[in-house]
């Protein structure tokens, strides 16, 4: 049995860990109701304004755009989102997982043609150990989601898109359902399909808008912003559930804090009753010699 000066020195560890984890939940709930906040005002937007485009698109005529032009993948680009620090559980390793599965499913089309643009610190380092060179370092948007500098890194996309630099571009990250539920979520960003999120059940619906000006002016001049509005609320999406898994990270690690807490409380008071106890015998067995 260790003894006092043992056990009393883990309890002082556990209960100054157990300070530390308590802190960090508390600033990370503090942020995910931030984020919560972000997420919630951006998502409805951006879900509209696709819903609006495949309404459009949801009439006989038929518009293609450069950003809607399905080709043979010879080149990917993938742009993963994870955090810049760690204790957040398996937040960062379940993004490097599935990105080392997705680079070896693009294997085939060689190192030279994938292209990762790593959007965190973590997932950056793991990019780097594959032996991959990263696209970009966008380290401080991963801490601070900025549109200005999200929406730059669209349009670097839809540019090399466009010039067929690349013919595919993935977005994985993780989507944001509760606090304790975050879905890791692999998506194609280009090209766009946004017929998914038309609102229509029937095939035959036939939308009647008065379009000024052409529905291919329009389709050009909206695409472009619901692709830079998709990325920016995917980056605020992983955002927030970065902080609902630190949040839950250092909640269940104050709880096993304080479950050991409570066995080293009652070792501690079992191993002073022993240390009493003999003493008790020492003095008796003392008196009767």
């Amino acid at each position: 049995m260790a003894s006092l000066k043992e056990v009393k020195g883990r309890i002082a560890t556990v209960q100054n860990t157990q300070k530390i984890t308590s802190a960090m939940k508390m600033v990370a709930s503090a942020k995910l109701h931030k984020a919560q906040g972000a997420i919630g005002n951006m998502l409805p937007y951006e879900e509209q304004l696709h819903q609006l485009l495949a309404n459009l698109l949801a009439g006989n005529e038929k518009v293609e755009s450069v950003y809607t032009i399905s080709r043979e993948v010879k080149k990917v680009a993938i742009v993963a989102f994870s955090s810049n620090s760690s204790l957040c559980g398996g937040f960062n390793s379940n993004v490097i997982r599935h990105l080392t599965d997705l680079i070896n499913k693009y294997a085939t089309l060689g190192k030279e043609n994938i292209l990762i643009y790593p959007i965190g610190k973590k997932v950056a380092d793991a990019v780097m150990k594959m032996g991959y060179k990263a696209e970009g370092n966008y380290d401080n948007i991963a801490g601070k989601p900025s549109f200005k500098e999200t929406a730059e890194i669209a349009e670097e996309l839809m540019q090399k898109f466009v010039d067929k630099q690349i013919d595919e571009v993935v977005l994985l990250y993780h989507h944001f359902k509760s606090t304790a539920s975050q879905i890791l979520t692999r998506e194609t960003f280009l090209p766009i399909d946004i017929t998914k999120h038309a609102t229509c059940e029937n095939e035959s619906y036939e939308t009647d808008y008065i379009l000024e000006p052409s529905k291919e002016e329009l389709m050009e001049a909206l695409l472009p912003k619901a692709l830079r509005l998709k990325l920016f609320t995917v980056l605020l999406d992983s955002n927030a559930s970065e902080h609902a898994a630190r949040t839950m990270a250092m909640q269940i690690a104050t709880d096993n804090a304080n479950d050991l807490l409570q066995e080293l409380t009652i070792m501690y008071n079992k191993t002073r009753q022993q240390a009493i106890t003999n003493e008790l015998l020492d003095i008796v067995g003392g008196q009767m010699a």
